[in-house]
Order: structure tokens, then sequence, then C-alpha cells
């Protein structure tokens, strides 16, 4: 089947998968064992040198894929830019008011909590959060095609990723 294919294919054709956000992780998982079966630089031994560095070169590509594919916050961001709506996260940082006060609201409660129930409550927000983020992603992506509007909800929801972590650290920091 790899023969078929370039490097450069995208993620979706390299694993023989729908151009699409809803995956079935537990079909990821084996088609990506299998293409590794299929690459592994162990079988062109007997081919040389040059046969195990492609066969090598084929194993980093399909984990790359792999590993964007599996990430759903990875695999909405692939899908915007192969759809000409790249995330720009670092240069386009608009976002909806009532998503910025979300913001500031979570992060005065950050700086307010002061026991480990506190950021329980915190991390349960933002998981909630979170499944609403990505419904709507999946939504967007899936049934609309608005790549543009997709993206701007996968800048949230790098957002709210970046905040559940500081909360998780924070606990971390108060159960020690």
């Amino acid at each position: 089947m790899l023969e078929l294919l370039s490097l450069s294919a995208n993620d979706f054709e390299l694993f023989g998968l729908e151009q699409r956000f809803k995956q079935d992780r537990a079909e990821l998982d084996a088609r990506w064992k299998d293409l590794q079966r299929e690459v592994h630089p162990d079988k062109f031994s007997a081919q040389g040198a040059a046969a195990q560095r492609i066969a090598m070169q084929w194993s980093v590509r399909i984990n790359e894929g792999y590993q964007r594919l599996k990430d759903p916050l990875k695999r909405a961001a692939y899908l915007c830019e192969l759809n000409g709506a790249p995330i720009n996260a670092e240069n386009n940082t608009a976002m909806p008011a009532a998503f910025l006060m979300q913001q500031m609201q979570w992060r005065e409660d950050l700086d307010d909590a002061v026991s480990s129930e506190d950021l329980e409550k915190l991390s349960l927000d933002c998981s909630r959060f979170k499944r609403e983020l990505l419904q709507t992603i999946e939504h967007l992506l899936d049934d609309t095609k608005d790549y543009s509007a997709a993206a701007a909800q996968v800048r949230a929801l790098m957002f709210v990723e970046r905040f559940a972590s500081d909360v998780e650290h924070r606990l971390d920091q108060i159960e020690q």
C-alpha cells in the first residue's frame, strides 16, 4: 500500500481514513500498528542500508501522522489547515467577548483557589467546556465544513487545554 503513496501524502490518505474530525480510535490504532509492521526497518535488512533508511523515514512519517490524528486538538487543527484555515494561534488571538470573559473568570478563580476542592471544581468546569468545544468543532468540520469557524474554536480549545494544565499543576502543588 505504501508504495502507492509518497511521504508527503496527508495523514488521512496515509492511514486510509476518511478526511473528517470524527475518527474511530480503535481503527486508527490498528491501522497504525499495521503500517508500522509493514515498514519496520528490520524487514528490509536484506535489502541494504538504503532500503532501511527509507523504511525508517516511513516509520517516522507514520508516527508523526499517528500523533496528529489521535489527538483531537491536533487533528482539528490539521483539518483546518488542510482546508485553507490555518490556526495561526500565535498571530490570531481574536476571541468572542463571552469567551474572553470566561477566561478572565477562570484566571481569577485559579488565583483565588486555596483548596484542592476549588481546583477540582475548576478542572471539572474546564472538562465540561472542552467537551462542548469538541462537539462544536466536530459539527463545524464534519457537518457544515465551516473551517474558518472551526479554526476559531480550535484556538479556544488550545486556551482551555493550557488552562486545564495550569489547574492540574496547581492541584499537584497543593497536594504535595
